[in-house]
């Protein structure tokens, strides 16, 4: 008895089917063929020459991403000194050298993009600073 069940029941399966109505808007195409032309539009699509990603960087000092601590200096520290003054509105000099004002603006700033404060300027901070410098609704703190 279960075979008879069984076969009956494998030969409907394909006849329903096989009547069953087509899906809105694939009339009748297959899924494999309309996937392909999606992704043919798709790269059609795409632009031929590069596009700019984001907005320009509000401070041009350097793209040179250092580890920064107390008594650094350079051109890095410039970079990280435009951008507290952009990100939090900490009014330093733009002097270069990353002193006490400079280490307590950056602690400033980790407190309030509530990251690790240590008043240094690593991988983490740089990434959140330069973030929030280019935000459009800068400064936040």
């Amino acid at each position: 008895m279960r075979r008879v069940l069984t076969a009956a029941a494998a030969l409907a399966l394909p006849l329903s089917l096989a009547g069953a109505p087509t899906v809105a808007g694939w009339h009748g195409t297959s899924a494999t063929a309309a996937v392909a032309g999606t992704q043919a539009t798709h790269i059609a699509d795409r632009p031929t020459t590069p596009v700019a990603q984001g907005p320009d960087d509000i401070c041009n000092f350097t793209d040179s991403r250092p580890s920064l601590a107390l008594r650094a200096s350079g051109v890095a520290v410039q970079q990280a000194q435009c951008y507290l003054n952009q990100a939090i509105g900490a009014g330093l000099d733009e002097d270069g050298d990353f002193g006490p004002v400079t280490q307590s603006a950056t602690r400033d700033f980790q407190r309030c993009a509530g990251i690790v404060v240590d008043g240094r300027i690593g991988a983490q901070t740089w990434s959140f600073l330069s973030f929030w410098a280019n935000a459009p609704d800068a400064p936040f703190c």
